[in-house]
């Protein structure tokens, strides 16, 4: 159940419209789905999600230092980032709420998640893609304590070809337009900033959401974030597995699970 709050602001106040898109408005929308980009990644990966999910209106997150918002600073401390997400998505909880996070997207939703559910408002549910039930990586390993392939602790961010090679190897990336100069003076800057913010995240000892959560991965993906998920929620976890790579959702979506976990479809009789 999502319990509503009374706030100062509308779905389409200055701090929601900052901080959140959503392309396809549907006033007859049972279910809003919130969703968190990538590391890299802005509010367009998610622009043609609300037209295939019917009766189900989609908010993407903008983050700072791209697209709308290119003019502010990238976000350095991703707790901090997604309590002011929290803020926004509060003004949309006068009906149910879901989260779907991609990749650092989806510690960002848990994050957004604690968040709400302190302010009173419960999501019906967490989608983490591209993010596997497993402990954190040890210390010590050359990995980050939390993440995975976005926090790409042995690359030298400091070299240009380097952060395009990344970019490449995990799929979802143009290779034309990783070539383009201008692309990269643009880019760059935020991916760079997101990777060290999905590498100096450290989560709460005591983190933990009562929503129910559903990891989504690709079946190839070896560079999944890591999290140990079936600790972070008290309300139950499904893993499901979709054919691909990290960027399993650029071809394929997983609109159907997303539908059917959200309006699941009527019992027929017999």
């Amino acid at each position: 159940m999502t319990t509503a709050i009374s706030s100062p602001t509308s779905p389409t106040s200055p701090v929601s419209s900052r901080l959140l898109r959503c392309a396809a408005p549907d006033p007859d929308a049972r279910v809003r789905l919130v969703c968190f980009p990538h590391a890299g990644g802005s509010a367009s990966f998610f622009r043609d999600w609300g037209a295939a999910l019917p009766g189900i209106e989609v908010h993407a997150v903008c983050y700072p230092g791209r697209a709308e918002r290119i003019a502010e600073p990238p976000p350095t401390d991703l707790r901090q980032l997604a309590h002011e997400i929290a803020y926004a998505v509060a003004e949309l909880a006068d009906r149910p709420v879901a989260l779907f996070g991609h990749s650092m997207g989806s510690p960002i939703a848990l994050e957004t998640a604690a968040a709400l559910e302190a302010r009173g408002i419960e999501p019906v549910r967490l989608f983490a893609s591209g993010s596997r039930n497993a402990p954190y990586p040890p210390a010590g390993d050359g990995a980050a304590t939390e993440g995975g392939a976005e926090d790409a602790a042995d690359m030298d961010d400091t070299d240009d070809a380097a952060v395009i090679e990344h970019l490449l190897t995990l799929g979802g990336t143009d290779p034309e337009l990783a070539a383009d100069p201008e692309f990269q003076e643009l880019v760059l800057p935020y991916v760079r900033a997101d990777g060290r913010a999905f590498r100096t995240y450290v989560p709460r000892p005591d983190l933990s959401v009562r929503c129910p959560v559903t990891t989504v991965n690709g079946d190839a993906d070896e560079d999944a974030d890591l999290r140990p998920w079936a600790e972070l929620t008290r309300g139950g976890l499904r893993e499901h597995a979709m054919p691909g790579d990290h960027f399993y959702l650029v071809p394929a979506p997983p609109h159907a699970l997303i539908r059917q976990a959200l309006i699941p479809a009527p019992a027929t009789a017999g």
